[in-house]
């Protein structure tokens, strides 16, 4: 049996690729190198997993629908695990293409490759806690509304998460969602907030702080992201009340930090102040994120470990070592 990984390269995907490969199963890694942000990092991820039994890497667009076939080809693929997606919220301001193509294409094509799978026991994909956009009831709940997206990036998601219904209620093959909320940690993406910080931080230069440091976020360390991935993988839904084997889950510290915060907690990580630069919300941000996790902890007794004041200095650590600094 084999587990096929979309964004095996990326952030998330890396991580849950080590755990998956540790326990001894088999992975099939998918990913195309894309250059939203530097592929060294990527690639440098790649060298931990590269030579490692039971992984193998196909570079691959999950647009195209061939190569997807291709690399599900002659193995016995019973779950996938699917993250591959274009990230980040302002980004989809300057290029809505990218998103359309990978997000909503992209997991279509995921989906059509799990209808024909003769044994497709689950299909878990990655959505975000960018879907409860212009909400303001905290915490965001699964059982909320999410009508109101703020971002191309949230709609493409939101889209997902109904195909994905869709697909369950026509073809009844497993599926799970899992909106993840503000994730960081060792390899993280250079677009985030942490990362884009602690290298300002380093290099002597102010850091830009929207909606003048009134935000908050649900800061979810990387180790307690891949329990849940992990977790809820390993337990495919039953059928709902209409027979749809299909639900969606939260995946948060369940405890939103003052921006401020986390900066005061990296600050003391490096061990420099940093110079602030106060500026207003940016088009398509929200003020704050929250999530309630009551389904997937009572389901399947997930429990977040980790607060900033432990995650935060491990990224530091990771970061000096990294960039050598």
């Amino acid at each position: 049996m084999a587990i096929l990984l979309t964004g095996a390269a990326g952030f998330i995907g890396f991580h849950v690729a080590q755990v998956l490969l540790a326990r001894g199963d088999e992975v099939i890694g998918l990913d195309n190198l894309n250059d939203y942000y530097d592929p060294a990092l990527k690639r440098a991820r790649l060298e931990q997993l590269q030579g490692r039994k039971g992984f193998k890497l196909y570079q691959a667009d999950i647009a195209d629908v061939d190569a997807v076939k291709e690399a599900a080809a002659g193995a016995d693929v019973r779950r996938i695990v699917h993250l591959a997606a274009q990230a980040g919220v302002r980004y989809s301001l300057v290029n809505p293409f990218a998103y359309i193509r990978a997000n909503v294409l992209g997991h279509t094509v995921m989906l059509e490759l799990a209808r024909h799978l003769p044994k497709c026991e689950h299909l878990v994909y990655a959505s975000s806690s960018s879907v409860y956009g212009g909400n303001t009831k905290l915490p965001f709940s699964v059982e909320d509304r999410v009508d109101s997206p703020v971002s191309l990036y949230a709609a493409t998601k939101k889209s997902d998460e109904l195909l994905s219904h869709a697909y369950a209620h026509l073809f009844r093959f497993p599926q799970t969602g899992l909106r993840f909320f503000t994730v960081y940690g060792p390899w993280g993406r250079p677009d985030m907030a942490l990362y884009i910080f602690t290298k300002a931080i380093f290099e002597g230069r102010p850091i830009q702080v929207f909606n003048h440091g009134d935000m908050q976020r649900d800061f979810t360390y990387i180790d307690d992201i891949v329990d849940g991935v992990i977790k809820t993988l390993d337990n495919p839904p039953g059928p709902d009340a209409q027979g749809r084997p299909y639900r969606l889950y939260n995946i948060g510290n369940n405890k939103p930090e003052p921006l401020l915060r986390l900066i005061e907690v990296l600050e003391n990580a490096i061990g420099r102040k940093a110079e602030k630069e106060m500026l207003p919300m940016q088009p398509g941000d929200v003020r704050a994120t929250y999530a309630d996790i009551d389904a997937i902890k009572n389901d399947l007794g997930f429990e977040p470990k980790t607060p900033i004041d432990i995650g935060v200095p491990r990224f530091v650590e990771w970061y000096r070592q990294y960039h050598k600094v």
